[in-house]
């Protein structure tokens, strides 16, 4: 089995972050579950993963820009896990994933964090809403802008489709937050539409 794998390895070199992933069970990879909330936004954050451990990034890349089965596995099982522990303090609880912008989708062929949210809520007592909130335009990736132009490149970035119910909980997802604008844009979006209990939540920080 070893030789075989060194063999397709010789024949498809995998990604240098597939191999950090060998070998890892959702065991392993739920231990490094460390729930911290940010203040980065209003209402804070809670994030499940410091980024900066080398799985946490390995899976968000893989998931992210690579569709990576297993990686969607780790992820899911994490989010999963705390919404279960969680799910006391949530009042009719929808979860909502950040949306893509149209241009985003089609390079991709799918959004990330759909699918997490996905897989996470199946067998759990959530309701995922992957149409109420929508990109009003689109915006340049925050990863290729200085941490002070993130706010404004997310500004208005979101809109609700539909009124919120306000005797729902919303937990809008992302995957990664470093200074909270993506978030907090869809969290001002479902104010807008009048939601009043919502929890942004972000896989990795």
């Amino acid at each position: 089995m070893v030789v075989l794998r060194h063999w397709l390895d010789f024949l498809f070199p995998p990604r240098s972050d597939e191999v950090v992933l060998r070998g890892v069970s959702v065991d392993d990879f739920l231990a490094l579950v460390a729930p911290r909330l940010l203040l980065t936004t209003q209402p804070e954050t809670v994030a499940l993963f410091p980024f900066n451990i080398i799985l946490v990034r390995a899976a968000a890349h893989e998931a992210k820009y690579h569709g990576n089965a297993f990686a969607f596995r780790l992820l899911s099982s994490a989010l999963a896990e705390y919404l279960r522990d969680a799910d006391d303090g949530f009042r009719k609880p929808i979860i909502v994933p950040i949306p893509l912008g149209k241009g985003r989708y089609k390079e991709r062929g799918f959004n990330q964090v759909e699918k997490i949210i996905e897989l996470a809520a199946e067998g759990l007592d959530v309701t995922v809403d992957r149409t109420l909130l929508e990109r009003t335009r689109e915006t340049a990736s925050q990863v290729s802008l200085p941490r002070h132009a993130r706010e404004e490149n997310m500004r208005g970035a979101f809109g609700a489709t539909r009124p919120a119910d306000p005797a729902h909980t919303y937990i809008v997802v992302d995957d990664v937050t470093t200074t909270g604008a993506t978030l907090q844009a869809a969290i001002d979006a479902l104010r807008e539409s009048g939601a009043k209990h919502v929890i942004p939540l972000a896989l990795a920080h």
